[in-house]
């Protein structure tokens, strides 16, 4: 006969699941990204911090970065909830097709994608100028 155990204690979840951050910020696996310090794309702290569901999105993310820093992916767990990123859906695309999200809270480092194709030097160029065009027009890059 099978024994029920019970306990009080809360059960983490072995499957949260896991997203992707690019990024030139030099993290470890256990920091955590939180609000409050410089973008990576604008010159200036914003009050959300940004993730993807997609490797490519991350992948964009890393190379539009500023700095000077190496272009990396991290693994991350939101803490808290998610919303989705203005700045990609509805706007520029219909729904959410990047998977981008948002949130106030911090998301823990969990790992790195160590090995990724970057996208083209034409389409990095094409993809900056864009984003330099709606600059000079007044249009704000991230809408928060």
């Amino acid at each position: 006969m099978d024994t029920v155990h019970e306990t009080s204690a809360p059960v983490y979840n072995a499957f949260s699941q896991t997203f992707f951050h690019g990024t030139k910020a030099d993290l470890k696996i256990g920091d955590f990204i939180e609000t409050g310090f410089n973008s990576n794309f604008v010159d200036r702290k914003l009050k959300h911090i940004y993730l993807s569901a997609t490797l490519n999105a991350a992948v964009w993310g890393a190379e539009l970065a500023l700095g000077e820093g190496r272009e990396r992916i991290f693994l991350v767990e939101a803490t808290g909830p998610l919303e989705d990123d203005p700045n990609v859906t509805d706007k520029k695309f219909p729904g959410n097709p990047t998977m981008s999200y948002r949130s106030l809270h911090p998301f823990k480092v969990i790992g790195e994608v160590t090995i990724w194709q970057r996208h083209s030097a034409e389409q990095i160029k094409a993809m900056i100028d864009g984003l330099e065009n709606l600059k000079q027009k007044g249009i704000s890059v991230i809408e928060e």
